[in-house]
């Protein structure tokens, strides 16, 4: 039986990652890239199921793919556990759907105009269209999901969406709550973010024939992976550049989300300073970045984020250990590795 629930991971604080240095994504990847393209293949296809009216906004959403993560984590865990099959295909089309659909709706929530190097769907079309594509995008998402023999398919991608948005709307209610926890911080990030990982690592799992305990550990390697992404993805909207991103940044402080650079700053903050950060993203303006940034150089808050994001990253690594040695294991600690070198790289050039 698949896992209905995401299982805790913990916030380890260990700084050095046993992995190798990894060259780039694209050779992590290297070995699914026909898988990859079958998806993306997939995907297009996914156009015509559409209504004729609506088929452009359902190809503009669907056709902006990034690093195709979520699948590679299908193909890898497939490969860690037993062999790719076109059930695969289909069921990394549906992960990918319902990430798609997430940020559909996430550029409407935060304002964002950029999206991987383009107009998002928001600032192309609208704000009311963007919404109801992103509603037609996980709708479609679960059909396809329902026409898998067994139910349980469906059941979890079901519940994983349900978590995400879940997440979503709890990350919306605790904007400007300025004494959120570390913990609850996580919490939140394994429900939005982590989840589709967990389910990603899962599924390609289960359908490539492998057993209870390989199930349960590369889910524990999605879910401790997928919390290190957010970590450095919110610690991107704060550090990194449009350039670097291909999307719109500091849509976290516009919004007035406490990520985990702010949260580590005021606990390090003394009562006056403490003060002045609240203020600043209670009524943010970008020109207060720079002060802010002064701010979070001084508490080290970039320093502790980075060793949060090596801490979950060690954590997947180490979920790894009960697989069998193969190239899909190895390229997923590899990614681990190529993720924990990528925050290193946070804000050295700003």
């Amino acid at each position: 039986m698949l896992a209905a629930e995401s299982k805790a991971v913990g916030a380890a604080a260990v700084p050095v990652l046993p992995l190798e240095p990894v060259p780039s994504w694209r050779q992590v990847v290297e070995p699914v890239e026909p898988f990859l393209r079958a998806v993306a293949e997939r995907l297009a296809e996914q156009v015509e199921e559409f209504e004729p009216e609506i088929a452009a906004y359902a190809r503009y959403a669907l056709t902006n793919q990034g690093k195709q993560l979520r699948p590679a984590l299908v193909a890898l865990s497939a490969e860690s556990t037993g062999g790719v099959n076109d059930n695969l295909v289909k069921v990394a089309t549906i992960i990918e759907i319902v990430h798609l659909a997430t940020l559909v709706h996430d550029d409407v929530m935060d304002e964002a105009q950029i999206r991987r190097r383009r107009p998002t769907l928001a600032a192309h079309c609208g704000n009311t269209i963007s919404v109801l594509v992103g509603d037609c995008l996980f709708a479609h998402a679960l059909q396809l999901a329902a026409s898998f023999p067994t139910p349980d398919i469906c059941r979890a991608v079901a519940s994983a969406t349900k978590t995400v948005c879940s997440g979503e709307i709890l990350q919306t209610q605790r904007q400007r709550q300025f004494q959120l926890s570390r913990g609850e911080y996580f919490r939140v990030l394994k429900m939005k973010t982590a989840e589709l990982f967990a389910l990603s690592c899962e599924l390609g799992a289960w359908l490539s024939g492998s057993t209870a305990n390989e199930r349960a550990a590369l889910r524990g390697y999605g879910m401790a992976l997928g919390t290190a992404y957010q970590v450095y993805d919110d610690c991107l909207d704060v550090f990194g550049s449009e350039d670097m991103a291909g999307k719109s940044l500091g849509t976290d402080l516009t919004s007035g989300k406490l990520t985990l650079p702010l949260i580590v700053a005021l606990e390090r903050a003394d009562a006056p300073t403490r003060g002045e950060i609240e203020r600043m993203v209670a009524h943010w303006k970008v020109g207060q970045l720079p002060r802010l940034l002064a701010l979070l150089d001084q508490f080290e808050a970039r320093e502790e984020s980075s060793q949060v994001i090596h801490g979950f990253c060690g954590d997947a690594a180490r979920a790894l250990t009960v697989l069998p040695a193969s190239d899909g294991r190895g390229a997923l600690t590899a990614l681990a590795g190529f993720l924990a070198q990528q925050t290193d790289k946070l804000g050295v050039s700003a």
